[in-house]
């Protein structure tokens, strides 16, 4: 596990080492047979200087609960567009390493390639456990793409400016929104996609990043 958030970084700093620490994510499936998932869910209030992480680990593929651990601690990283990793994955450590049930694959609330600098939360995360992870994002951060088929299961791509794929633009439930899956570090492009089905049930979001939401809204202190 990668330590490497002292609590003087500054956000040029954070920015180098993004860039440092974004070689080491692979965008390639590197996982064995995937018993349990996980969903991750950061929450900090803009202006507050403490955060809450929310992690709901499943049986996979049943989506059975095993177990829950929610987290609050302070924050130190300023709120910089594009940096928030810095704020979201020291608190994240700290409620991963209370688990008792490791997963074999997270899912985030948040983006992975599909980021400024192609590393966001589910590639920081990922790469800091060095545990194969997906970004699931309710919303676009950057790219390009052309809307999916309204039924369930359509997929369209989602493009870089520069013309690099970065991740997929994804219809959970016939007639919703779609959501915006990237690759965070073991897991191509096609698996996330599929883990991302594969994880939907009654509702537009998958349930392992669903659920970890549901917690923090349940949870004391978050």
């Amino acid at each position: 596990m990668i330590e490497w958030i002292p609590p003087d970084m500054t956000p040029k700093e954070a920015v180098r080492i993004q860039s440092l620490l974004r070689g080491l994510a692979r965008i390639e499936d590197d996982f064995g047979s995937v018993a349990r998932v996980a969903g991750v869910d950061v929450k900090i209030r803009r202006g507050s200087d403490r955060a809450c992480c929310g992690i709901v680990v499943l049986s996979f593929p049943d989506l059975e609960p095993v177990e829950t651990r929610a987290h609050s601690a302070a924050v130190s990283f300023p709120y910089v567009p594009g940096l928030l990793a810095f704020r979201e994955v020291p608190i994240f450590l700290e409620t991963y390493r209370s688990l008792e049930n490791k997963p074999n694959l997270l899912f985030f609330d948040g983006h992975g390639l599909a980021h400024p600098r192609r590393f966001g939360l589910a590639c920081h995360a990922g790469v800091a456990v060095d545990l194969p992870s997906i970004g699931c994002a309710k919303s676009r951060l950057v790219g390009e793409y052309e809307e999916p088929e309204p039924q369930a299961g359509s997929v369209r791509k989602l493009f870089a400016a520069e013309g690099d794929l970065i991740g997929h633009v994804v219809r959970t439930k016939t007639g919703v929104k779609p959501v915006f899956i990237s690759p965070g570090h073991r897991v191509s492009f096609e698996s996330a996609v599929r883990f991302t089905l594969a994880c939907t049930r009654d509702h537009r979001i998958p349930e392992p990043t669903r659920l970890a939401h549901l917690l923090l809204q349940s949870a004391d202190g978050c």
